[in-house]
């Protein structure tokens, strides 16, 4: 009887532990501590970079940056919120008792695939960037890549066989790559 009890309570503070370790990861305030972080890294990054403000046909006023870094900065940021977002769905769905061990090992392959894509996105635009860049914004959306470059020099075929060739070796579940350039002022 004895023995009964303290397995009980052993696997009570066991499952209490898992609980309390899962919380902390997928904690709001952590996210957004690091999104914060971001957010701060991007406005160091600009400062002293100006902006002019332009006007359309309509009327309206459209700011764009003269460096052009906080469009690519907010890009990776809403990626980033998006994948964050997706990923807390799935860590939701993943705590859920209604799923079988079938598809909670399917939404774990998702998560796993997600963090996947995202590391191979860093990785390619730090290496693309070694290219002679200025500045990369990789977007991997299923079986489709962005590739946007950002460079002084005008763009060539050959330069963008290359950035090609390097994402389709790193994802290599591409159908669809693409590769947009913007002048860099």
């Amino acid at each position: 009887m004895l023995l009964k009890k303290q397995t009980v309570w052993l696997l009570t503070m066991l499952s209490l532990v898992v609980v309390l370790s899962v919380y902390y990861i997928t904690s709001p305030e952590q996210k957004s501590n690091n999104l914060t972080a971001v957010q701060q890294k991007a406005k160091d990054q600009n400062l002293g970079k100006t902006s002019t403000p332009t006007k359309t046909k309509a009327g309206e006023t459209v700011v764009s940056s003269i460096a052009g870094d906080s469009a690519f900065e907010e890009l990776r940021m809403n990626l980033e919120d998006l994948r964050s977002k997706k990923q807390e769905e799935l860590t939701n769905e993943l705590a859920s008792t209604d799923l079988s061990p079938d598809e909670k090992s399917k939404v774990k392959d998702q998560m796993d695939k997600l963090n996947q894509i995202a590391q191979s996105e860093e990785l390619l635009e730090t290496f693309i960037k070694t290219m002679g860049y200025e500045d990369v914004l990789v977007r991997a959306d299923g079986s489709k890549v962005i590739v946007t470059v950002k460079a002084k020099k005008k763009p060539s075929a050959s330069d963008a066989n290359k950035i090609m060739l390097e994402v389709k070796k790193e994802i290599g579940e591409t159908n669809y790559v693409a590769v947009e350039y913007q002048p860099a002022k």
